[in-house]
């Protein structure tokens, strides 16, 4: 299973956290859902960390069969909408920038290790 991570690095503008948080559930995710072959579609928001440490303030994950999957939603016009609908979000409430991860998240080959 292949794993796609977007860090939201950074924080919510002050007082708007529960506005972030609705915006992220009914704007944000419903579009990442639509991905072609997407097998699941999740968020977090992160929990307040020390000062200092770098903030996360949100990983929005999406799991894919493998990486033909991927490319086929990095490739599809859904790509744009949801990429639309998080920047207009991330402007309105958001300070800071996102990292995308791609893993290989739970892959063995059976016997390999044998």
């Amino acid at each position: 299973m292949i794993t796609r991570y977007a860090l939201f690095e950074g924080k919510v503008r002050d007082g708007e956290a529960e506005a972030f948080r609705t915006a992220v559930m009914e704007t944000i995710l419903p579009k990442w859902k639509q991905f072609p072959g997407a097998l699941d579609v999740r968020v977090s928001f992160a929990e307040a960390r020390d000062e200092g440490a770098p903030e996360f303030p949100m990983i929005l994950a999406v799991d894919y069969p493998d990486m033909a999957a991927v490319e086929a939603a990095l490739a599809s016009p859904v790509r744009s909408e949801a990429r639309a609908a998080t920047e207009a979000v991330l402007s309105r409430f958001f300070e800071g920038r996102i990292h995308h991860h791609v893993t290989r998240a739970n892959e063995f080959v059976l016997g390999a290790n044998s």
